[in-house]
């Protein structure tokens, strides 16, 4: 019993140390601790000494990895879904936590930053750029051409501004 103990205790170490470094969901700590050879058993009571004490939480850990991921790396609903399903997020809270986002927002978002290291390209290489970039993000075709062509638009405007002044 003192051993059982003992390796619940290590466990419990090991995953508050796992969790020092980041927030994990439910899925990382069990596969975590599988990794490391603890028993089911053991496994399974870490897991809900965790929960109990609030140190896992699905459905905060999803809003805060799409919140943390559109401010530092921004990628359409369909990417956020597939990182969350990986992660062991259940659908349903994944679909409650994207219904507030468009993918029209955060393709302008993702390609923000981008703009101005593209900006002295040819017209054929900055709509490369841009298209690959996006559809690397996860955007469909469409979002990908509306965003290109709010650009477009925008570019020629201030060239016309500029032939004025």
């Amino acid at each position: 019993m003192v051993n059982k103990n003992k390796t619940t205790a290590q466990a419990l170490n090991k995953a508050l140390n796992y969790l020092s470094y980041q927030a994990r969901t439910i899925q990382e700590m069990q596969n975590y601790l599988k990794k490391k050879e603890f028993t089911k058993d053991i496994v399974e009571k870490i897991i809900d000494i965790l929960l109990d004490q609030n140190y896992l939480n699905d459905k905060e850990f999803a809003k805060l990895f799409i919140e943390t991921r559109i401010k530092t790396k921004a990628k359409s609903k369909f990417a956020f879904e597939y990182e969350l399903r990986q992660k062991g997020i259940k659908p349903s809270d994944i679909e409650d936590l994207l219904k507030v986002y468009d993918d029209q927002s955060l393709a302008l978002k993702a390609v923000g930053s981008k703009i101005k290291t593209w900006q002295n390209l040819t017209m054929d290489k900055f709509k490369k750029k841009m298209m690959n970039f996006l559809r690397y993000r996860g955007f469909n075709y469409d979002i990908c051409l509306s965003t290109l062509n709010l650009f477009l638009e925008s570019k020629l405007s201030k060239k016309e501004e500029d032939c004025e002044n």
